[in-house]
C-alpha cells in the first residue's frame, strides 16, 4: 500500500505543478489535464485488444511471421542469376622479372638472362553471371520456405489464441479479487453497525457488556482480512497489467460485476456485464462427443495446427536431404576487359575483351556416411513430431474434458448457489430484526451475517470458476473470441 500511495502523491503533486504552470501562464485546458486524473474504465474487449496489441509474446510471433516472408525471400533468390562485377588496376613500380636459360637468346648454354614481363599499368574488369540450372535442394527450398511461413502463421495464431484466454482469466481474476474486497468492506460495514447498535443498548441497559465485546473480537479479527484482500486487488491489477503489456503505473479500473452476474442468462440485465456476457456468448457452449474427435481438434486447435505444419516442413526436409544424391547443374558467362599500358597511365585507352561461358556438373559420390545419417536423423524427428502430435491430441482431449465438467458443475449450481444468497441475506435480516425486537440474541446475528459472507463468496466463486472454465473450453477446442470470430459490438 505505501508504494501505491507514494505513487498516488507523485501523479497528483505533478498533475497540481502543471495546473499552477497552466495557470501563470494564461494557457487553456488546465481543467482537461486535471480530469486526466480519474481512473480510466476498461472493459473485458478493450483489455484483450490491448493484449494482442502490446504483449511482447505477441509482438514476437508477429516478429516471426515477417520474418519468414524474408527467408521465402531469401529462398527464392537461388533460383535467380548471381551477377557481379569487379575491376582491377595494378601500377608496376617496378615491372617484375623472370630468368630464362640464356640459350634462347643466343647466348651460352647454361646461363640465364633476366627479362622483364608485363608494363607499367595493367586494368582488368567486366561482369560475372552464375545461374544454377539445376539443384535439389534448391527446388523443393522453395516449397519449404512457403511451408514454414504456414508455420510461422500457425505458432502466431495459436500464441494470440494463448494471449487473449490468459487476459480473460487475468481479468476474471481482478473481478473476483474486487468483488472479495467488497464483501469484506461489506461485512466490517455490517460489523460496526451492530457494534454501534449493541454499544447504545448496553447504554440503555438492554444488552450486557460481553455482547459488545463479542463484535469488537470480530471485527478486530476481520480488519487484517480486509488488508489482505486491498493487496490481492493490487497484486490482480498487476498480473492484469503484464499480460495486456501496460507500464505497472499505467492506472484503470476494469468494468464488471461478478455478484450480478447471471450465468444461466443469455443476455445481461447489467451494464457492467453486458460485456463480459458477449465475450461469453461469443462461443456458445455445447458439449458434444465430436468436440472430442481428433479431426476436429486438428483442425481448430493452434498447437495441433503448428504440429501439423511443422510435419509437413519435415517432409520437405527429409526430401531435401534426399535430393543431395543427386548432381548440381549450373552456367556461368564471364565478359571482360583487359588493358595494359607503359608510362602515365590513361585508363583502358588500349583495351581487349574477351568472353566466356561454362557449363558446371557435379556429383557426389561418396561423403562417408554423413548423408545416410542425416535421412535418418530427419525422420527420426518426424516420428518425434508424430508423438507430439499425438500427445498434443490426448492433451486437448483432456482439456475439453475438464473445462466441460467444470461449466457443467456451474450450470448445475447455479441455481442452488443464488438461491442460497437469496436466503441467507433473508434470514440475516430476519435475525437482525429478532435482535432488535429483544426476540434473538447476538449469536444468531453473528452466525446469519457469517451465512450471508460465505454465500456471497460462494457465488461469487462460482461465477469466477464458470468464466475461467468457459475461457479454458474456447482454447482447449481452438475457437477462441478476437482470434476465430469478429469481436461485434
Amino acid at each position: 500500500m505505501l508504494n501505491f500511495k507514494t505513487l498516488y502523491m507523485k501523479q497528483r503533486i505533478g498533475v497540481w505543478v502543471v495546473a499552477i504552470l497552466l495557470c501563470v501562464f494564461g494557457l487553456p485546458n488546465a481543467e482537461i489535464l486535471a480530469q486526466q486524473t480519474a481512473k480510466e474504465k476498461i472493459g473485458l474487449s478493450k483489455a484483450i485488444e490491448m493484449a494482442l496489441a502490446n504483449n511482447p509474446e505477441v509482438k514476437r510471433a508477429l516478429l516471426a511471421t515477417e520474418d519468414s516472408d524474408e527467408l521465402v525471400k531469401i529462398a527464392y533468390s537461388e533460383i535467380y542469376p548471381n551477377i557481379s562485377s569487379s575491376i582491377n588496376y595494378t601500377r608496376n613500380i617496378e615491372i617484375p622479372v623472370s630468368f630464362l636459360p640464356g640459350e634462347f637468346f643466343g647466348g651460352q648454354p647454361g646461363t640465364l638472362v633476366p627479362v622483364a614481363f608485363g608494363t607499367d599499368n595493367n586494368w582488368q574488369g567486366g561482369f560475372s553471371v552464375t545461374q544454377t540450372l539445376f539443384r535439389g535442394e534448391t527446388i523443393i527450398g522453395l516449397s519449404s520456405a512457403t511451408i514454414f511461413r504456414t508455420v510461422q502463421n500457425e505458432n502466431y495464431r495459436a500464441v494470440s489464441q494463448q494471449i487473449v484466454t490468459r487476459t480473460r482469466i487475468a481479468y476474471y481474476q481482478v473481478l473476483v479479487a474486487k468483488e472479495q474486497l467488497r464483501l469484506q468492506q461489506a461485512q466490517i460495514n455490517r460489523l460496526e453497525q451492530n457494534l454501534s447498535e449493541n454499544e447504545r443498548r448496553k447504554d440503555a441497559g438492554l444488552v450486557d457488556e460481553y455482547a459488545v465485546l463479542q463484535l469488537q473480537v470480530q471485527l478486530s479479527n476481520q480488519r487484517p482480512l480486509l488488508i489482505e484482500a486491498e493487496y490481492a486487488l493490487l497484486e490482480a491489477y498487476r498480473n492484469l497489467k503484464f499480460v495486456i503489456g501496460v507500464p505497472y503505473a499505467y492506472d484503470f479500473e476494469v468494468m464488471g460485476d461478478l455478484n450480478e452476474f447471471d450465468i444461466l442468462g443469455e443476455t445481461s440485465t447489467n451494464d457492467e456485464n453486458s460485456d463480459l456476457k458477449r465475450i461469453d456468448q461469443m462461443n456458445p457452449f455445447t458439449y458434444q462427443e465430436e468436440v472430442l474427435n481428433e479431426g476436429v481438434l486438428a483442425d481448430n486447435r493452434g498447437d495441433l495446427r503448428t504440429i501439423d505444419a511443422q510435419l509437413d516442413l519435415k517432409d520437405q526436409e527429409i526430401t531435401a536431404i534426399k535430393s543431395r544424391f543427386l548432381p548440381s547443374l549450373s552456367a556461368t558467362y564471364n565478359l571482360q576487359w583487359s588493358s595494359a599500358e607503359p608510362g602515365t597511365p590513361d585508363f583502358f585507352e588500349n583495351n581487349v575483351r574477351f568472353q566466356t561461358l561454362g557449363i558446371n556438373f557435379s556429383l557426389p559420390l561418396f561423403e562417408g556416411f554423413k548423408r545416410v545419417a542425416d535421412v535418418q536423423r530427419a525422420q527420426i524427428s518426424r516420428k518425434d513430431l508424430e508423438e507430439q502430435f499425438r500427445a498434443g491430441i490426448l492433451n486437448a482431449q483432456n482439456e475439453v474434458a475438464s473445462a466441460s465438467e467444470d461449466l457443467n458443475m456451474a450450470f448445475e449450481t447455479a441455481n442452488a448457489r443464488k438461491k442460497a444468497l437469496e436466503q441467507a441475506q433473508e434470514g440475516y435480516e430476519r435475525a437482525k430484526l429478532r435482535f432488535d425486537n429483544g426476540l434473538g440474541s447476538q449469536i444468531e446475528v453473528t452466525e446469519a451475517e457469517v451465512q450471508v459472507r460465505q454465500a456471497e463468496v460462494n457465488y461469487t466463486v462460482m461465477v469466477f470458476n464458470y468464466l475461467t472454465a468457459k475461457a479454458q473450453f474456447d482454447l482447449a477446442t481452438g475457437i477462441v473470441p478476437f482470434i476465430d470470430m469478429e469481436a461485434t459490438r
